[in-house]
C-alpha cells in the first residue's frame, strides 16, 4: 500500500497470490497431446518455424513417465505423432520437424482428434492436457465457437484441460483462444520470441499444467470510514458477482505450482480531497467497530483443494499502517505496467502520467532481471512511445491524445 506515482492524493493496493512451489521431481506425470496449426497463413519464420523452436525447447524437460502426442490440422486433421513417452526425445522433436504449412484451416477435426488421443493415453493422477496452438482462428469445417466452447467444457470435467498458444499478427484471435482456454480450464499465452517461450514452455511448465488449488476466487471489502472511492484496474473480464464469490458452483481460475496472481486497487482516501464522483444525496457515513477502525479493506480468499468440492476461505485485513511513504520496487513496476496499458488505451485514467514517467518508473523499479523480462517491457514502452509519439518536426503541434474510458470493479 503506497501513494499513487501518477496522483500522490491517491493510494495503490497491491494483492498478489503465488503457489507453493514443487521440484520437478516430485511432478506428477503428464499427457500432453500438441494439436498445431498447420495451415497455409503459419508459413512465417514467426508463426510454425518459432512454434516448432518453441516446443523443441520443452521437449529435453520430458520424462520416461510422460507421455507426448501431436495432431496437426490444415484441411483436415492429422495425426503427427502417437501416444509416446516423454524420454524419447529425438522421435519426438523429428515429427515436430516435420511439421509444414499449407492448406485452409479445419480446427474442430483438430481438436476432436487431440481429444480422442488425451482420452487414450490418459494417466490418472497426472496432468492430461491439449495444447493448441495457432495464428488465429478457425476458418473452416468448423461448429459455432458455443459448441466449440461446450465442447472444450465438456471434456474438462473428464479431467482434460486445454491449454491455447498464439503465433504471429494479423488475424490472430486472442479474444476466442482465451475463451477456450477459460472454457478447458487451461492457460492462453502468446509467444512473439523464443525468450517467451522458453518462459511459457520450461520456467512455467509446472504452474501452468499443474493445479493445487482450483476455482480460486479472490473479493476485496473497503472500509467506508478510511476509503471513499475505490476501482480495480484491469481485469474486465474475469468480475464475479458479489454473490458468486461464496457460491462454489461458479468456476474460476486454477492456481499452479509457483503461479503468481497480482492484482492492483487504486484507492481514494476519505477527505484527500481526490473524489471524482458526486456525494450521495442521502449518504451517511459508515458505523465500523471500533475493533475494525485501523482497517483499509479486508482480502477474501476462496479455493478449493483439486479433490475437492468444496471451498475453504482465508482472510487478511489491510491495515492503515502497512501505508509506506512510497512504493517498493514490485509495487512501483507494477504501477508502470498499469500505466503502460492506460496509456495504450488513452491515458484517460491516468491524466498527467505519460509515456517518460511510465518508462522512468519502470526502469527505477527493474531491480534484480535475471531473465531480462522487465528489460523487454522497458523496450515495449519506448516501441510503443515511438509509434504513439513519434518525433516531431520543431514547433509541430503535438498529436491528439486518444480517448479511453475503463470500468471499475471489485471482485476477481
Amino acid at each position: 500500500l503506497a501513494p499513487a506515482p501518477w496522483d500522490r492524493r491517491r493510494q495503490l493496493l497491491m494483492i498478489g497470490i503465488k503457489g507453493y512451489e514443487l521440484p520437478k521431481t516430485a511432478l506428477p506425470p503428464i499427457n500432453l497431446v500438441f494439436l498445431v496449426d498447420t495451415s497455409g497463413s503459419m508459413y512465417s519464420p514467426d508463426k510454425l518455424p518459432l512454434l516448432k523452436k518453441a516446443f523443441a525447447q520443452l521437449v529435453p524437460q520430458l520424462r520416461r513417465q510422460d507421455r507426448v502426442s501431436i495432431v496437426s490440422y490444415a484441411g483436415r486433421a492429422g495425426l503427427v505423432l502417437k501416444p509416446t513417452p516423454g524420454d524419447r526425445h529425438g522421435e519426438i522433436l523429428a515429427a515436430l520437424e516435420a511439421l509444414q504449412a499449407g492448406g485452409s484451416t479445419n480446427g474442430g477435426q483438430g481438436i476432436e482428434l487431440a481429444y480422442a488421443l488425451a482420452r487414450q493415453s490418459f494417466i490418472a493422477g497426472g496432468a492430461n492436457r491439449v495444447i493448441l496452438a495457432t495464428d488465429g482462428d478457425f476458418n473452416v469445417g468448423i461448429v459455432d465457437r458455443g459448441a466449440l466452447e461446450t465442447f472444450v467444457g465438456d471434456q474438462r470435467k473428464s479431467g482434460i484441460a486445454l491449454s491455447t498458444l498464439g503465433f504471429g499478427s494479423g488475424n490472430y484471435n486472442d479474444a476466442m483462444a482465451e475463451r477456450l482456454a477459460d472454457a478447458g480450464d487451461g492457460n492462453h499465452a502468446y509467444i512473439d520470441t523464443l525468450q517467451e517461450a522458453r518462459k511459457v514452455l520450461v520456467r512455467e511448465m509446472g504452474s501452468s499444467l499443474f493445479t493445487i488449488a482450483r476455482d480460486v476466487k479472490i473479493q476485496v471489502e473497503f472500509n467506508p470510514a478510511r476509503v471513499s472511492e475505490y476501482r480495480l484496474i484491469g481485469y474486465e473480464n474475469r468480475v464475479l458477482a458479489d454473490e458468486d464469490f461464496a457460491n462454489d458452483k461458479v468456476d474460476a481460475g486454477d492456481i499452479g505450482p509457483g503461479h503468481e496472481v497480482t492484482a492492483l486497487y487504486e484507492i481514494t482516501p476519505v477527505g484527500s480531497g481526490a473524489e471524482q464522483l458526486p456525494p450521495l444525496r442521502y449518504g451517511r457515513p459508515a458505523q465500523v467497530p471500533a475493533s475494525h477502525a485501523d482497517e483499509v479493506a479486508e482480502v477474501r480468499l476462496r479455493y478449493k483443494l483439486p479433490e475437492q468440492q468444496s471451498s475453504e476461505r482465508f482472510d487478511s485485513p489491510v491495515l492503515a499502517g502497512q501505508l509506506r511513504a512510497t512504493p517498493g520496487d514490485a509495487l512501483a513496476f507494477a504501477a508502470a505496467v498499469a500505466g503502460f496499458a492506460d496509456a495504450l488505451r488513452g491515458g484517460a485514467r491516468m491524466p498527467g502520467w505519460g509515456w517518460t514517467q511510465i518508462a522512468a518508473t519502470a526502469r527505477a523499479a527493474r531491480g534484480d532481471d535475471a531473465d531480462g523480462e522487465r528489460a523487454e517491457f522497458l523496450r515495449l514502452v519506448e516501441a510503443a512511445q515511438a509509434l504513439v509519439e513519434p518525433p516531431r518536426p520543431a514547433g509541430a503541434a503535438p498529436a491528439p491524445a486518444i480517448p479511453a474510458v475503463l470500468p471499475q470493479e471489485d471482485d476477481l
